[in-house]
């Protein structure tokens, strides 16, 4: 197996199980946050859109150049918008996958900061780091949020204790 081909069967598993995480949002939280310097339930929920969305951005950029100041991260105003957004960001990445070659994939991709390089490395690298290991990281964070929240946490690589074998 090539590892583009390895990457997109991670892509997909993981977005699956992300989703089953989103879906739980209960509407009327989303400005709920556990402690004054975290994210609230909507901002976290909304930045794992955007761990996905940076799929499209490896695989048809060289890289970006963020500006912090002018930076606008994606914002769901509801769990509603949070899901389509979702889907679409989905579809985006499979579709993107499914379009580049394993030359195109092992290109180096770089991310700035002001035009100052924080890294490069090759697409596939930054697939893997920066789109799935960061949704998986923020994603567990998720699931503490929804048990905090007196939500029903869905199992993720296995049962959880509220969704048993």
């Amino acid at each position: 197996m090539q590892i583009l081909e390895w990457l997109t069967k991670q892509f997909d598993r993981e977005t699956q199980i992300t989703r089953r995480h989103l879906e739980r949002l209960p509407n009327d939280k989303l400005d709920w946050r556990p402690h004054e310097k975290s994210y609230t339930a909507g901002e976290l929920a909304s930045h794992l859109v955007e761990c996905i969305n940076w799929t499209g951005e490896i695989f048809t950029k060289s890289g970006i150049d963020i500006d912090p100041e002018t930076y606008q991260p994606y914002k769901a105003a509801s769990t509603q918008e949070l899901l389509a957004g979702f889907e679409q960001a989905v579809a985006n990445g499979k579709r993107v996958l499914s379009e580049v070659d394993d030359e195109a994939a092992a290109q180096p991709w770089s991310l700035k900061v002001r035009g100052h390089q924080l890294f490069e490395r090759p697409r596939t690298d930054v697939l893997n780091d920066f789109t799935l290991h960061h949704l998986i990281h923020h994603r567990g964070q998720f699931s503490v949020y929804l048990r905090l929240m007196d939500v029903a946490v869905p199992g993720t690589y296995g049962p959880s204790a509220d969704e048993p074998m």
